[in-house]
Order: structure tokens, then sequence, then C-alpha cells
């Protein structure tokens, strides 16, 4: 189990590298994360959602993605409340208090999932999450050293050097455990060392000695890292290339969701991907994308507190084109209605009104891969992740499903589009086609095969800094 000093030092990183490390050893891997915080989620093989890292780590392993791989989702709503979703269907909507109160509960489907992924595989790599010196929080934890001391599993400690006070933050963590749960602990990790790797020499070693683990590796930052979805919203970076044909504006609201939508544009050559955070007005661009969001009506608020409906419609005006996926598809329609609360408080407000869809937000969810062609007679790939029925209006659908059913809508004027399919932009033909309608020469690309590459190039950059045998041979 790889346990961190703290949130976004790699874990998810580390363990999708392993998993292709020991995949290309001959092993059968699957990856597992007992509790997960993120709303860029995964649908699976069976029907269900996990966190997309999770996903990752899969394909990574060269597995199906399943419900067992991240058995407690928590999909944050606001800063207090999330939506709890266990084994991959939603279970409830709690605040941060009562979830605490909830997690003894929920540890017997944690170990119940655990179990299923431990009889498949011949090792199971268990990502950890947030801090595993978090010992407010250390009774009823199932996401750290309480999964580890339920289920015998040895843990490595991770630590982030790029973001300072590593040696700090790895000793202090060894200072405040119970000394039970530092028992478990059979190395530390120090990841993202940028500059020469001899510097730090003296550092492992203080480290070493400080807490009696021994060093496992000191991995140097790896900057294709880019390529691979994000897990945290925090992690959200613009791909800005001035001067690039083609101008892509995204405003980052609070709660978006399955914004790795955004990851193959911002691999392309051609676009200027120009994320806008409230208090910016969007810029001048080509195409304004509003991604999906994890509470619609609130996140349409704030898209209005920041002023940006006032510049989409000027956007429009001047002949710009706006894609609205999933959520940003519902803000774009007449009404948004929430009448048993799902989301946040019940109610209903009228949206952009640019397409004339209206959308009632109901409990029952959508989750299914689905293909298709576009409108252009293009074809896709993709999937769906919803909740609420969104009636077309009349207009012209965007998407035509592979069973002829359509999804979304076209603007009379076919300057606005919307859809509920999330991966669009990861199929190369539907992609090169909205850059050409944006008047852009694309780059033959190939997504999937970029991704398997980035994952390969990674197992053999662990491979080269951690003592991969030292952690096989940690496993029980």
């Amino acid at each position: 189990m790889l346990q961190g000093t703290g949130s976004s030092v790699g874990k998810s990183l580390l363990v999708a590298g392993l998993a292709r490390a020991l995949r290309l050893r001959g092993l059968r891997v699957a990856p597992f994360k007992p509790q997960n915080m993120s709303n860029n989620a995964a649908v699976t093989s069976d029907g269900g959602e996990i966190g997309r890292a999770q996903a990752l780590q899969a394909r990574a392993a060269g597995i199906a993605p399943s419900v067992h791989m991240n058995p407690v989702l928590l999909k944050p709503q606001s800063e207090t409340r999330a939506q709890v979703v266990v084994q991959g269907r939603m279970q409830d909507s709690a605040r941060a208090r009562d979830y605490q109160a909830m997690k003894p509960a929920l540890l017997p489907r944690v170990l119940e999932s655990f179990a299923i992924l431990r009889d498949q595989a011949d090792i199971v790599l268990v990502e950890g999450a947030g801090s595993a010196s978090e010992i407010n929080l250390r009774a009823g934890d199932i996401a750290n050293m309480g999964f580890a001391r339920a289920a015998d599993v040895p843990v490595v400690l991770v630590g982030d050097i790029d973001r300072g006070g590593v040696i700090a933050s790895l000793v202090g963590t060894h200072a405040v455990l119970d000394p039970a749960d530092a028992a478990l602990v059979g190395g530390f990790i120090v990841n993202r060392m940028r500059g020469d790797p001899s510097l730090f020499a003296d550092g492992m070693a203080e480290i070493a000695r400080r807490t009696g683990w021994p060093a496992l590796g000191l991995v140097p930052h790896f900057p294709a890292a880019r390529l691979l979805p994000a897990e945290d919203s925090e992690d959200l970076a613009a791909a800005r290339r001035p001067g690039a044909p083609v101008r892509i504006a995204v405003p980052v609201l609070p709660r978006i969701a399955n914004f790795d939508d955004l990851d193959p544009l911002a691999a392309e050559p051609a676009v200027d991907l120009i994320l806008v955070h409230p208090g910016d007005p969007l810029p001048v661009c080509d195409l304004v994308i509003l991604p999906g969001s994890k509470a619609t009506i609130a996140d349409l608020a704030t898209l209005r507190e920041a002023g940006w409906d006032i510049d989409l419609h000027a956007h429009r005006r001047r002949g710009g084109r706006i894609l609205g996926l999933c959520g940003g598809y519902q803000m774009l329609g007449r009404a948004i209605s929430d009448p048993d609360g799902i989301e946040g408080p019940p109610g209903a407000v009228a949206g952009l009104g640019m397409l004339p869809v209206e959308t009632i937000i109901g409990s029952d969810k959508r989750l299914v891969a689905v293909g298709g062609v576009s409108q252009d007679g293009i074809g896709f790939a993709g999937y769906e992740m919803h909740v609420g029925v969104t009636d077309p209006g009349g207009a012209s659908p965007l998407l035509r499903f592979d069973d002829g059913r359509g999804d979304g809508a076209v603007s009379s004027d076919g300057l606005v589009a919307g859809c509920y399919v999330h991966g669009l932009f990861a199929h190369d033909a539907q992609r090169a086609a909205w850059l050409c309608r944006l008047g852009a020469e694309p780059a033959p690309r190939n997504h999937e095969a970029e991704v398997e590459a980035t994952l390969d190039a990674l197992a053999a950059h662990l491979e080269a800094h951690v003592d991969v045998g030292r952690l096989i041979g940690m496993a029980r």
C-alpha cells in the first residue's frame, strides 16, 4: 500500500506506473483504493463508477476497471457535503461530520472488495488517500492505516520533494503515527525530484536514520505525466500555446467534474487551451467548453456571479462556438430543476437559454459506455455518467448512438451544442473534425496509443529509480 505524507504527492501516478511495470514482469496486477474523493470518475465494465485514477491504473495493469477497485467514492457537492458512492452505486449524500460516523459500517464492504481483487491477482497495489498523518481522523479510518491494519497490508510512505519540506513531512509522519501503524511501514519513496539526485543523497540517509525506514527510491520528476488523466481539479493545468491556430477557453467552476475530457485537446499542437478562473473574463477565442459539474445549479450560479453568462452571449454574437458537456449541456438549456435535492437544495433555475432543452435532475444515474456518430457522420466513443433527464425541445441531436437514439442538441445557428457524452475528444476522428471546424489542421495523432506509450515510459522510469524487486518482496 502506497500512502502519502499529504494529498497530491503523486501516489496515483506511482501506482499506475508500478502496475504497468509489474504487468511487464509477468504478474497479474490489480489496483485498489479503499476510499477516494474526486469528481473525476469513470464508468466500469460492471456498470458502476470509480475514481478516474483507478481506471487509469486498471488500464496500466491491462485489466477492465471494476467497482471493487474503488469501493468508496466521495463526490463533493459543496464544501461540506458529498455524494457517497459504494461499490459503484450512489448510496447517500452526507455532510463531512456525518460521513465520519458512517465509515465503520463501510469497512466490511471495503474489505469485501479487497478480498475479491486479491483472489484474482498475484499482487494488489493499494493507494491511500490524503495523508497518513491525519491522526485526528484515525478512529474509524478506512482510507489509510485503518485499512492497512484491517487487511494486514505492508505500507510504503510517499513524500513529494517538489512541494518542499519532504524531510519534515516524512520524519513528522513517523513521529505522530501510532507505533502499531508505524510498524506496518516497510520503507519510503521520495517523489518528483528535480535537478541532480545526488544533491539529496544526504537527505535520504537522514530520513532513513530518523525513521528507521529504508529508502526505496528517489523518483525524478516525470514531465510526460501531463499526458495522463489527473485525478484532482487542483492538478488542472492550462496548455498555453500562444499563436496556435485554435483558442479554446474553459471556465473552471468549483464542482468541475470529468475534466479529463480536456486532456486530448491539451495535447494538441494546434490548440491554445485557456483555463479561466472566477474573477477573470472569458477571453476572445474560437470555442468555449462548459465542462461537467457535480452540482449543476450551484455551478451555474457561480458562472453568473463571475459574469461569464454575459461573456458567453458576447462570444456567440461574435460568431464563436460553445460546447456543453454533461452538466455544461444542462446549463445551456432553458431551465434546470432539482425537485428532490439530488445535487443540492431542492429548486429550479433558468438556464442560459442558448439551447431549447430543459432538464429535470432525478435520482436515477445513467452509467454506460456509448458509441455512434456525430451530426456530421463522424464516429465517436465515450460514456455517459449523469443524473437527470433532458427534453431536447425539438432541437437536432448532436450525436446519434449505435442503437439509433439521439443525444444532445444543436442550436438553429449551429454555434451552440451540448451532449451527455464524456470522452468525445479522445476519439481521434471526432477531435480532428472539431479542430477542422474551428479552422485548424490537426496533427496526425493517436491519443490512445500516446497514453499507452506514456504508461510504458512511466514503468521504465520507476524501474530505474525504485527498488521494485524489494516492493515485490514486501508483499504478503
